[in-house]
């Protein structure tokens, strides 16, 4: 699939975020810059987080398609605008036409969380859900275009779009102009591209690092080969940087001033979530912990001051509570143990109290004494198990057997 636009190759300069920037006062929130102390701790050197997780609708988005939007000849916001989108972009463009007077319709996958279906209708689109997966989304949304004549609102491929995402940058540069390190979650490019035009442009030691998970990581191939090249079924819980293909005009940006693409794993991102909720006080969704998962995993990587930049906070909760799960266990706080014990009265008692004796919470047992892998006497407990980290897992492993039970690996 091609995410190539009329003007793929228009360069964006300074002069363009600046503008961008103008057009975006009183619009979008110049968001907060955050010390973590914690991560300072770790990195060696001052952390900030740009949290652009308390942006209008969530995220970074509005920024781009407002001015994308804006941009448009009047006879195009007559026709009005379409995109496809899961989520952060579907809710940027909604509101970005609604300021601008402009109709809006976003086309959705089926399975989109409901939360974001609610969101971008409130915020004046009308939604048309259509296929299970975003390239089935988008496909409708191009042919609606083509057949209605309403302009296509690209999520990062064009310049205007990159041009508003670049305002980020310009505001790190007044918040923190001491930065040494800009860190940025990267799907198709465009906010990691604007950042880059707008902050190597003033200052061009400031190095550049951007995250992507490794498993929906396009751009390290791409870059590699000297072109975008096309991932094939990206998969990962960040799904606001699960994109297969770089965009043309965000990679030609990347290849030439980001200094770095990193890729971080589903526990990395897990972990990053978590403690942002804990330590930082900040929902995030996957994709926006994506630079703290880097600096997690390496954090004496970077040169001070370091700005992570939390790109977006729309989680849906089913999966803020599958993902925090996944971060609990990815820590050591939370630990699934399946035993074998004898079937007679008092025994899961006795369990228990081995349990209660290392301090182990108990947050869910199953209990199952009629299976064919079982012996008469037998029964098998499997035990959900809130932790205090790794050291302690050991610790109430070895507390199991030492009491004579059998732990099932």
């Amino acid at each position: 699939m091609s995410y190539s636009t009329a003007d793929s190759f228009r360069h964006v300069t300074l002069d363009d975020v600046r503008g961008a920037q103008k057009m975006l006062a009183g619009v979008a929130r110049v968001t907060a810059m955050e010390g973590s102390r914690h991560l300072s701790q770790l990195a060696g050197s001052p952390v900030h987080l740009k949290c652009e997780n308390l942006q209008r609708t969530g995220s970074f988005k509005l920024r781009g398609a407002y001015v994308r939007i804006a941009g448009l000849l009047p006879e195009e916001r007559a026709a009005g605008v379409v995109a496809a989108s899961a989520g952060n972009h579907a809710q940027g463009v909604a509101l970005a036409s609604s300021l601008l007077g402009v109709h809006s319709t976003v086309f959705m996958p089926d399975g989109a969380p409901l939360p974001k279906i609610s969101a971008t209708r409130e915020y004046g689109a009308e939604v048309r859900l259509h296929g299970q997966v975003v390239d089935e989304t988008l496909a409708a949304a191009q042919e609606y275009a083509a057949r209605t004549g309403a302009v296509f609102i690209h999520p990062f491929d064009h310049p205007d779009v990159i041009a508003g995402q670049g305002t980020v940058g310009l505001e790190i540069l007044d918040q923190c102009p001491e930065v040494g390190t800009i860190v940025v979650g990267v799907g198709g490019g465009g906010l990691a591209a604007g950042i880059a035009v707008a902050v190597k442009a003033v200052r061009p030691d400031v190095r550049i690092v951007g995250v992507q998970a490794a498993g929906a990581a396009a751009y390290p191939p791409s870059l590699a080969a000297g072109h975008p090249v096309t991932v094939a079924n990206p998969a990962t819980m960040a799904d606001g940087i699960r994109v297969g293909r770089p965009g043309d005009v965000p990679f030609a940006i990347i290849e030439e001033l980001v200094d770095e693409v990193r890729t971080v794993s589903e526990d990395q991102l897990s972990a990053a979530l978590l403690l942002c909720l804990e330590r930082a006080k900040m929902v995030v969704e996957p994709a926006g912990a994506s630079p703290v998962a880097a600096l997690l995993a390496e954090p004496g990587a970077f040169a001070g001051p370091v700005v992570a930049v939390l790109s977006g906070g729309n989680v849906d909760p089913v999966l803020m509570q599958r993902v925090l799960r996944h971060g609990m266990a990815a820590q050591g706080r939370y630990l699934a143990v399946r035993l074998r014990l004898t079937d007679r009265p008092g025994a899961l008692a006795t369990l228990l109290g081995v349990l209660s004796a290392v301090d182990a919470n108990v947050l869910d047992v199953s209990h199952i004494r009629t299976d064919p892998r079982l012996g008469l006497t037998e029964a098998e407990v499997e035990l959900h198990l809130e932790t205090k980290g790794p050291a302690h897992c050991a610790e109430v492993g070895h507390s199991l057997r030492e009491a004579g039970y059998t732990v099932i690996d």
